[in-house]
This record gives C-alpha cells, sequence and structure tokens, in this order.
C-alpha cells in the first residue's frame, strides 16, 4: 500500500512540477509581444476557474499533463482568460477579459481560442485561426484538434 501511494504522490507531483513550468500570461499586451517575438500564435484559454466544471476537467486530463506542456512550450503562447466567481481580480483585468470575451463572441466555458495578433497604431487587432473547448479522450485527442487548427495556418 505504501508503495502504491508513493507512486500517485511522485506522478502527481510530476505533472504539478511540468504544469508549472508553462507561462499562463494574464495580460493579453504582453502575451501579444511574446508571440510576435517568438513568431507563436495565442491560445486563449477562456475559463471559469472555480465554478466551471467542463474548465476543471479540461485542465485535468489535458492542461496539465506533460503532453500538453511539451507541446504548448513548441507552439503556443499561452493565455488565460479567467471569469471567477469567487476569486478577486483587479478592475483592469477585468476589463480586458471582458472586451476579449465580446470581441471573440465567447457565449460559452471552456472555450480556447487561437489567433494571431499585431498592435498598429496602438489598436491590436486578431485574426481567428480557430477553436475548440472540451474534447473527451485526454491530451492526445485534444492535441489532435489543436494541431488540425494550427495546421491551417
Amino acid at each position: 500500500m505504501k508503495k502504491i501511494s508513493l507512486l500517485f504522490v511522485l506522478f502527481f507531483g510530476m505533472q504539478l512540477v511540468q504544469s508549472q513550468e508553462l507561462k499562463w500570461h494574464t495580460d493579453v499586451k504582453e502575451a501579444i509581444t511574446v508571440g510576435n517575438t517568438e513568431n507563436k500564435p495565442l491560445m486563449m484559454f477562456f475559463t471559469g476557474s472555480d465554478w466551471c466544471g467542463w474548465c476543471i476537467k479540461l485542465q485535468k486530463e489535458v492542461l496539465l499533463t506533460p503532453e500538453f506542456a511539451k507541446w504548448a512550450k513548441e507552439n503556443v503562447i499561452l493565455v488565460e482568460l479567467d471569469y471567477p466567481r469567487r476569486t478577486p481580480q483587479t478592475p483592469e483585468l477585468k476589463q480586458q477579459n471582458g472586451e476579449l470575451q465580446q470581441a471573440f463572441g465567447i457565449q460559452g466555458f471552456p472555450t480556447i481560442y487561437f489567433a494571431t495578433a499585431k498592435t498598429t497604431d496602438g489598436k491590436v487587432n486578431f485574426e481567428g485561426l480557430g477553436s475548440t473547448g472540451y474534447v473527451a479522450g485526454g491530451a492526445s485527442a485534444w492535441l489532435a484538434v489543436a494541431n488540425g487548427i494550427l495546421k491551417k495556418t
């Protein structure tokens, strides 16, 4: 029993460490700058982190896996746009996230929107590449959908 418990702790500890290595931007302007510098699209994760069951399920099954972490580092700039009910946010963050939700027509959570962006004369212009949400089948199934969206570009 001790061996099983130890293996369980090690496995989930490795997943936690792997997920912590990823940089999730909350400032979209910063993410745009990084994306343009690294020539990578943004992966914008619209989530209700403290209330949305499907968002939490997507996190556990995909976004916190080593397979996703490896893929994300190679392919995208991660942006978390959170709409929590209990977790406090700054007025600036709420405004930014609300504007992006409206701009992309986000009506449900989770929604993951892939886009590139350029800032011209102080205005941000997004080019949408595609979107997805929760996909049954774990990380490999979700990554197949994401790769299909990114390959269209």
